[in-house]
């Protein structure tokens, strides 16, 4: 037979419905204390859980409505691991000259917090200088600035294997200044590994912060069910500020 006269047909062709599709973008809800409700689109999934709406994000808005006058009111807000954006929406809502949402460089997520930015906007009230971006990394141009006066770190510090990257992060874009302050408030989903999450403070306060415990609140229900350990740390959020220590801001005006 000829070689021309061998056919491989659809060898390599994946049969229909053989991977299964990928899921669909949900939408979630958080009501402010205001009333007002902002909405958000969650990517279908990622391994980093873009697809949920994490009881600390609930916290942290919340908390950030709270205190909008001394948090974000006329202030630049930076969110670290934002994924939906749920607390930078609320900062910019509330007030925030400018808001700026980043997480892990992929597209998805980062489309996705542009997205809910947009969804916003007519909830945000309408300035010649407020500005609500979305991305995977700082703008070049404010890298090379003061600063932000808020981080936003909601559920970033549960891998200890970047604590010290986190830091650095902290150390590069909180602005220095008494009044400025990164929010660290997270879940201990995995409780037995709370004490290596918690190893953060301290070696924040090594990279020159002071670290303040500010709330410890116990939410409704856990945020996944089927989870073992300690089902009431499970529900607990932990709410921390870190500020520049006085050593850190001698010298500054």
């Amino acid at each position: 037979m000829a070689d021309d006269d061998f056919e491989t047909g659809d060898l390599f062709q994946d049969p229909e419905g053989f991977y299964e599709k990928d899921p669909e973008p949900t939408f979630a809800e958080y009501e402010m204390l205001s009333g007002q409700t902002v909405r958000v689109r969650l990517v279908g999934s990622h391994p980093l859980y873009g697809n949920l709406l994490w009881n600390a994000g609930r916290i942290s808005s919340t908390h950030i409505e709270e205190r909008a006058d001394e948090l974000v009111r006329d202030k630049d807000v930076l969110e670290i691991g934002a994924a939906a954006g749920v607390p930078s929406i609320v900062s910019a809502i509330m007030g925030a000259r400018k808001v700026v949402m980043t997480d892990y460089h992929d597209p998805d997520l980062v489309s996705n917090m542009q997205y809910n930015a947009d969804l916003a906007a007519d909830q945000i009230p309408k300035s010649d200088t407020s500005r609500t971006t979305a991305g995977a990394h700082l703008p070049e141009s404010r890298q090379k600035a003061d600063g932000f006066d808020l981080l936003i770190m909601a559920d970033v510090v549960y891998s200890w294997r970047e604590h010290g990257n986190l830091v650095k992060t902290m150390q590069e874009t909180l602005k220095k200044d008494p009044s400025a302050v990164a929010l660290v408030i997270f879940t201990p989903y995995e409780p037995w590994l709370l004490p290596q999450t918690e190893r953060f403070f301290p070696l924040a306060e090594h990279g020159g912060f002071t670290v303040t415990k500010i709330f410890e609140q116990l939410v409704g229900k856990v945020l996944f069910e089927d989870d073992p350990g300690d089902e009431k740390l499970r529900r607990t959020v932990f709410g921390y500020e870190l500020r520049w220590s006085p050593e850190q801001l001698s010298g500054q005006t």
